[in-house]
């Protein structure tokens, strides 16, 4: 893994997998206007940086000439065309500032829109392909540690933003900086002359020395710096880890409360966070080396061509002006030479993010191939039938082995059995969730609706939970009001519209009460029902049966329950054994 992370060519692989389809997508014209946008300011920006080495040569030879109409004519005139020391017109102190400064806005400018599309995109598409054909939960099975993918909502709200805004900073910069060396390296070249050391005739050797000693900076800071990037890695890992912590504890306050668990989870959190810390302290250690390295190249970097041509300044061969371009020139080249170097701090991140990203897209995909296992759902028929049913565990243990069951509608049907024994899990085949196994499952014609023991609730209002997974006002308040007030629970009418987390301000038998108006307000073919009434006093419980059996006399109820009700027919499971009893 860790080898695998620190490839940066492998890395870039990826991010171009990554980074692809949207270039391809029906966003294309626009993603690849703004990217020629931003590339084009950066290259009048190497463009104008190239005239001022000129205008510095120009300026300061003017300077050392005590020779002020010219200093004033390169301050104030908006072009000169005619400028000694300059094979290019050369604009104006003022003007050449005015033009950087609008140049560089809106090169943010593009550079933040284009960066804001492709992150919708991304998203919209990572959220899609989570969610398609259950991948989501898929993911949540899995006990292998490889197959884990920690933190999905990390990976797609700050993995995909980070990803965007550094790829195209990066690219923008990497590209900038060829154009940059190609535009510089002609010009060193012609300043650099010829040397003969040794009576070795060497032209362009200014630039033979900014190659060589990027080349050495290169090398020794992906030396010290290479085990930063797992490091990285690992950091956001940890960082997200102890995120979903604290969300535990904002979710689960009643529970915690009652049994006082403070101190358990003060000391869980107090753990994972120094998990945090522990793991950042490692990234200071090998950062401390790799910015000492980095900021000494970059100080010695900006005096090596200063201290190599003075002796060409004392001998008369070049000017103050020339003093002073052929730093500035040398620096542009060495820089651009150096670009993995002076970036190495934003590739580190940037590279395991790419890791995660790529990560979680092969996770879903997988997920989405798995979702297609298990048990075979085959064409609605009059009955539900299971034919041939195995289930497993991702373990491999079986829950059942080889049922074959016919269940017509119109009954009224439990299924019990010990804890364990496989009850939801035959729910969740039937629903056509689960991957595990083997057999068909022919399911009834109609439609259908699960209710588990905990059901889940939106955020926003009570008629929202009411109408889940439909749209709130796909339901009349009347309707909503009738199914209240048939589980006993009409004094949350006046609460239809307020928008709260009902799931943590309802008790556990409120919440179930409020599912299964859910289900009276649906109205299903077939309702099945996993511990539904399970937080339910016996009386409650018979209560809302007898609400069902008169609101819904035409919808076939299979429950998994402990309570003892009414049944037509009574299902057992145990030793992988479904029999009728």
């Amino acid at each position: 893994m860790g080898e695998r992370l620190t490839n940066f060519y492998t890395g870039v692989r990826e991010a171009w997998s990554l980074a692809k389809p949207f270039f391809k997508s029906e966003e294309k014209w626009a993603a690849w206007g703004l990217l020629a946008l931003a590339f084009g300011l950066n290259l009048m920006i190497v463009g104008s940086n190239v005239l001022l080495t000129y205008w510095t040569n120009v300026f300061f030879n003017a300077i050392q000439a005590y020779d002020l109409p010219t200093c004033l004519h390169l301050m104030y005139y908006p072009i000169i065309l005619h400028a000694k020391g300059s094979p290019f017109p050369l604009l104006g102190w003022f003007e050449q500032t005015a033009a950087y400064m609008v140049i560089f806005a809106y090169g943010t400018y593009f550079m933040q829109k284009l960066s804001i599309k492709w992150r919708q995109w991304l998203t919209t598409h990572y959220v899609e392909n989570w969610l398609a054909e259950r991948a989501y939960y898929t993911i949540s099975l899995r006990q292998n540690p490889g197959q884990i993918v920690d933190n999905p909502d990390q990976r797609i709200a700050e993995d995909l933003r980070d990803f965007t805004a550094n790829t195209l900073s990066l690219g923008v910069d990497f590209i900038t900086n060829v154009m940059q060396l190609f535009s510089f390296l002609f010009v060193l070249w012609s300043l650099s002359g010829i040397v003969h050391p040794f009576g070795i005739t060497i032209h362009g050797w200014l630039v033979w020395v900014a190659l060589i000693y990027s080349i050495l900076g290169t090398g020794i800071t992906q030396l010290i710096g290479r085990r930063l990037i797992p490091l990285s890695f690992n950091q956001q890992r940890l960082e997200a880890n102890f995120r979903f912590r604290l969300v535990r504890v904002r979710e689960n306050p009643e529970g915690i409360a009652l049994a006082r668990g403070e101190g358990e989870e003060q000391a869980s959190l107090t753990s994972s966070f120094l998990d945090v810390r522990n793991n950042f302290w490692s990234i200071m250690k090998w950062t401390v080396p790799l910015n000492f390295f980095t900021a000494g190249f970059g100080q010695v970097a900006g005096w090596v061509p200063v201290f190599i041509i003075l002796p060409m300044y004392f001998a008369k061969k070049i000017g103050f002006g020339g003093l002073q371009q052929i730093p500035m020139v040398f620096n542009q080249v060495q820089g651009a030479f150096s670009w993995f170097v002076t970036s190495y701090t934003t590739l580190v991140p940037w590279r395991a993010t790419v890791s995660r990203l790529y990560g979680f897209r092969e996770a879903m995909e997988a997920a989405r191939a798995a979702s297609v296992a298990g048990p075979r759902l085959g064409a609605p028929g009059a009955a539900l039938v299971l034919n041939n049913l195995t289930l497993t565990l991702p373990d491999g243990r079986k829950l059942l082995d080889g049922a074959s069951l016919t269940l017509p509608p119109g009954e009224k049907i439990t299924v019990t059995g010990a804890s364990g024994a496989g009850k939801s899990t035959l729910f969740r085949a039937i629903a056509g969730i689960w991957p595990f196994g083997a057999g068909e499952i022919t399911p009834p014609t109609g439609a259908i609706m699960f209710l588990p023991s905990k059901p889940y609730f939106p955020l926003g209002s009570l008629k929202r939970s009411l109408a889940y997974p439909n749209a709130e006002d796909s339901i009349s308040d009347e309707a909503a009001s009738e199914a209240l007030t048939a589980l006993n629970l009409g004094h949350l009418i006046t609460h239809l519209h307020a928008a709260e987390n009902w799931g943590l301000i309802l008790s556990s038998g409120e919440q179930q009460r409020l599912a299964l108006a859910r289900a009276i307000i649906a109205r299903p073919d077939w309702l099945f029902l996993d511990e539904a009434v399970s937080a339910l006093d016996p009386a409650t419980a018979k209560q809302v049966q007898t609400a069902l059996s008169q609101l819904l006399p035409r919808t076939t109820i299979v429950a998994i329950t402990h309570h003892d009700i009414p049944t037509q027919r009574h299902l057992t499971l145990a030793d992988g054994v479904l029999a009728s009893v």
